[in-house]
Formats: structure tokens, sequence, C-alpha cells
């Protein structure tokens, strides 16, 4: 299967945050297998496993659990790429976030971005996917502290949500988190999220160009396209995740939600190495491990938003996949 992986602009900025804590990357770059010397390649591309595990390491070594708030700090476009000269062109920040998610696979593949509006409100959600290792939780956090501060950076200090969505259970110590944020949290949640007032996302920016926007439209347009070709198994998964709290989805519905025949979405996963069935069984693992981080669910409901029928089915898959059951997991955790 082809694995998730983050680009050298995001992971540059990851390195740059780490550091405020005095993180050596360098050298757990090269304990952990990667090339420091690639985060000054633009077309650069690092496994999303190995980021995951950076985290980890910088978590150990600083002992500082809100590590990934770090990011607010180091605010700067080049971050999202060509990303963020797409936002900062927009004409709102409306506008700029709804290009943040058409493009937000070129940041980072193992990240979903969708924006919403609500009755007095905007709701931008965040979700964070592993490959075969759990997303840490510094990173979701990383992702919307870094979003808010590029939002005030292009829009102004003003920008203030109504409301920051963390999952995970509060923290003994919230200084940094109300520092960064500077508005009401809500822990244990079901959702990573930044939920805005609507007039502050729809009024003009400064720094909006329309012409400008439009090439970098063209720019991300065209590396997206490049990047995405041979993806599939990535857009079949997004569509898998949406569709298992309904039960398990059949190959037939995905392959419509994807516009492809089945036959054609059989033969562009085989391409890819994978098959319906193992990403299938794969985002279901996945899955479960995130779910089983969040206390707040119980095994039942894990085994219902996974798209097993009968729960009996979702210990055994577990422990085929873990060797050891859900609940036993969990209590390691």
């Amino acid at each position: 299967m082809s694995e998730r992986t983050t680009s050298s602009s995001w992971a540059r900025g990851i390195v740059e945050a780490l550091a405020l804590d005095g993180v050596d990357c360098r050298q757990l770059f090269d304990e952990l297998g990667m090339d420091y010397a690639a985060l000054d390649d633009p077309e650069a591309r690092f496994p999303q496993d190995g980021m995951t595990r950076l985290w980890q390491r910088a978590l150990e070594i600083s002992g500082n659990p809100a590590i990934g708030l770090n990011m607010a700090r180091v605010v700067r476009p080049s971050s999202f790429s060509v990303v963020g000269y797409s936002l900062m062109s927009s004409r709102t920040l409306r506008e700029g976030l709804a290009r943040l998610v058409r493009y937000q696979r070129i940041i980072a593949e193992g990240a979903d971005l969708s924006l919403r509006a609500e009755p007095d409100c905007y709701v931008l959600r965040l979700a964070i996917h592993g490959d075969r290792l759990p997303p840490a939780t510094q990173s979701a956090e990383a992702s919307l502290a870094y979003m808010l501060a590029f939002c005030r950076w292009v829009a102004g200090p003003s920008v203030q949500p109504l409301q920051v969505r963390l999952q995970g259970p509060a923290p003994t110590e919230l200084t940094r988190y109300r520092e960064v944020f500077g508005a009401p949290l809500q822990f244990a949640s079901q959702e990573y999220a930044l939920v805005f007032p609507r007039d502050v996302l729809e009024r003009p920016l400064p720094t909006a160009n329309e012409a400008l926007a439009q090439l970098h439209d063209r720019f991300a347009g065209e590396y997206l396209a490049r990047f995405s070709d041979s993806r599939v198994s990535h857009m079949a998964r997004q569509v898998l995740c949406r569709l298992l709290p309904q039960g398990e989805p059949k190959r037939e519905v995905v392959a419509q939600a994807l516009h492809l025949s089945q036959r054609t979405l059989q033969r562009r996963l085989q391409e890819e190495g994978s098959s319906f069935q193992g990403l299938l069984e794969d985002t279901r693992r996945e899955l479960a491990l995130q779910y089983l981080a969040q206390p707040e669910r119980s095994l039942l409901e894990i085994a219902y938003l996974l798209g097993f029928a009968d729960p009996s089915n979702f210990f055994r898959a577990f422990r085929r996949w873990f060797d050891c059951t859900p609940g036993e997991y969990r209590a390691r955790l």
C-alpha cells in the first residue's frame, strides 16, 4: 500500500517548532532513518510514520506534552507550501480556508480538513490518520495551533474562535493552551476543530489579490494532479472512513463515490500494491487505535463505528491485528 507522506515544507516547520524546546532534530532524523538535508528540497516528502516517531521522540526528550503548540510560533506561508500563498491571496478567510481544505493533501496526506457552515458559525474540522502507527496528539494540536496563528497572521489578531475542540482529556497545565488559542477550550471532544464566528471568516482580507489567487490555484492544482495521479488508495480510505459508521462498506458503493467502476477501482488499487479488502482492513485497524485512545468511547460503540454489525467480530479482528483484546490494549494506554 502507498504510505502517506508529509511535505518537506511542513516537516521543516515541525523541526523549527521542536527546536524551540531544545530538541536536536538533525540527530533524530539520523536516528529515525530520515534525510535531514531533504528538508531543503521543496519536492521532498517524508513518510508519515517517520514524522509520528519524530513527535514521539521529541515528547520523550522535551518532557513537554504541549510541544505541538510551538507551531504557532513559527508561522510563515511557506510551511503550507503553495497553499499558504493561495490562502493569503484569497478574498476572505472563508475562501482561503476552503482552498486549504481543497489542497490539504499537498501539505500532509495524513490530515483531512473540512469547513462547514452552520447557522451562526463556521467549523473547521481536522482528522489525523496514521499509517501503521496511530497519529500523535501533538501533531493534531500543532496543526490547529498553526492554522489559527496563520489566520491571525493574515487577517490580524482580532481573529478569535468561538471554541477550540480537542480530543483527549484536559491536561493538568492549561496555561500554554490558553495563550496559543485565546478561546474557550473543549477537551475530550469527538473531534479536533476550530469554531469561528461567521463575520470573522467573511470579512475581506488585506492581502487579497484575485490574479495571484488564480495563479496559485493553477500551481496547486497542477501539483495536486501530479501528486494524486496514483493515490486512489488515499481517496478510497477517506470514503471508507466516512461510510464505516453506517456498516461495512461495499466495494461498489466506494467505487461509485470515487466515480470509478468496480473493475477500475480494483485495478488502480492493485497498481498501488493494495486491494479493497486490504484497504478496508487497514482503515479499520488504524481507526480502532484512534478510538481506543478516546476513553469516553465504549468498546461497543467503537465496534459499530468500525462498521462491525456484531461486536464479537470486532474483538476477533482486533486480536488478529494486535494479538490482544481491545480492553487489554486500552489498559496499556
